[in-house]
């Protein structure tokens, strides 16, 4: 098995819902990221990337015909370049990434792209076609940006809660009270505007229609600001828009490959894929699939919880990160999240899984090497993670 490595990570800034990237279409996010990735590398001639792997999590409006395969032709990339459009849900971006890896280390390619794109602005509202023509009734639109919708009726009901619900489960089987789920919301706020202010994020991040940062950062947040926000999910709950992340818009792309696709697009790796692994859950409990996920992929790389320098985990909500990290007591919870999670950077869905594997592999090539984890939680019950090996600045 050939070892794969990350070579180069971009990402667009992350725009808020119906914010400054709300103009532009999934597949235009896409060719974006995917353009800007190869211009970064001059000696790279584009015909010879074999591959395109994207996550899109959506899929029901603009993004609907192969954003991948979009995404090339938008790019300007060589027609001879195919490319293929993956769903995970969340965890789609670092599916792409899994696909990606896989087809490099079998022998199948040598350098590749993967990455993922979502406007949560644009997702389309869809209806059912009725069940005999010309239908006179009433008919239902589904908005198609987050969650379940047209819902099989032979699923249990209990399995189909709101995403949000999901993290009041967990809070109550955890224990996590409303302050401790805030602070955590702050912590992400604080350290994302100074890594922002540190420019630590600005090499992986390329502007578009003149945004060129994150959009959803709040960095005068304070617990008293947090505090006055009313639960949205359940009366007397304790999960609001201030400790979940919010709906947003965003591509990212790897370039991916081996010793010699690494050395035709003339880069030196950032870091080397270790090992990935895949759980399910059930549905409900989806926030703490990254746990086993984590678990496995260690247990695959041959290494523990102490040997990491650095862990991405992606924050779809306040107490569904704390209840992983509930179930890591071994982890410094010190090193998550060390410029930032979702909570403040955002989370558009397709790309958000990719975008804490760049975002991982930029830190630990900062840092010099070392071990780094990216996890995500999935809805419907499932989660992903990847251990990286950093290679060095």
């Amino acid at each position: 098995m050939n070892d794969v490595h990350i070579l180069d990570a971009v990402r667009t800034p992350i725009g808020r819902h119906g914010g400054a990237l709300s103009g532009v279409r999934p597949d235009d996010l896409a060719a974006h990221v995917v353009r800007a990735l190869a211009d970064r590398s001059p000696s790279l001639d584009p015909a010879a990337i074999e591959d395109v792997f994207f996550g899109a999590a959506n899929g029901a409006g603009e993004d609907n015909r192969d954003v991948a395969r979009m995404a090339v032709l938008l790019a300007g990339l060589p027609v001879t370049v195919p490319g293929t459009t993956l769903n995970r849900l969340c965890g789609s971006g670092m599916e792409a990434a899994v696909a990606a890896c896989r087809a490099v280390a079998v022998g199948d390619a040598s350098l590749v792209i993967a990455g993922g794109s979502e406007s949560m602005s644009r997702a389309p509202w869809v209806m059912p076609k009725p069940a005999r023509a010309f239908d006179r009734g009433p008919a239902t639109l589904h908005d198609t940006s987050l969650g379940w919708r047209m819902v099989n009726p032979r699923m249990p009901k209990e399995w189909t809660v709101a995403l949000g619900e999901g993290a009041e489960i967990l809070a109550d089987r955890y224990g996590i009270g409303r302050e401790a789920q805030d602070r955590f919301a702050l912590r992400s706020h604080r350290r994302a505007a100074a890594a922002w202010e540190r420019g630590v994020l600005a090499g992986e991040v390329v502007p578009l229609d003149a945004l060129d940062h994150d959009e959803s950062i709040r960095a005068d947040s304070t617990e008293e600001s947090l505090a006055r926000l009313k639960p949205v999910f359940r009366a007397g709950g304790t999960v609001t828009a201030g400790n979940s992340s919010p709906l947003n818009d965003g591509a990212t792309a790897l370039l991916l490959g081996d010793e010699a696709g690494a050395a035709r697009a003339g880069r030196a790796p950032l870091a080397r894929i270790v090992s990935r692994a895949v759980v399910g859950v059930e549905p409900h409990l989806f926030g703490i699939g990254p746990v086993e996920a984590a678990r496995t992929a260690l247990d695959r790389a041959g290494i523990g919880w102490g040997d990491l320098s650095v862990v991405e985990l992606n924050e779809a909500f306040a107490a569904q990160s704390l209840a992983c990290l509930a179930e890591w007591p071994d982890l410094d919870p010190g090193i998550v999240n060390v410029n930032g999670g979702a909570i403040a950077l955002g989370h558009p869905l397709g790309s958000s899984g990719a975008r804490i594997l760049g975002t991982l592999a930029h830190e630990l090539h900062r840092r010099g090497g070392g071990y780094g984890l990216a996890a995500i939680c999935i809805g419907v019950g499932q989660g992903l993670a990847v251990v990286l090996e950093g290679a060095g600045s």
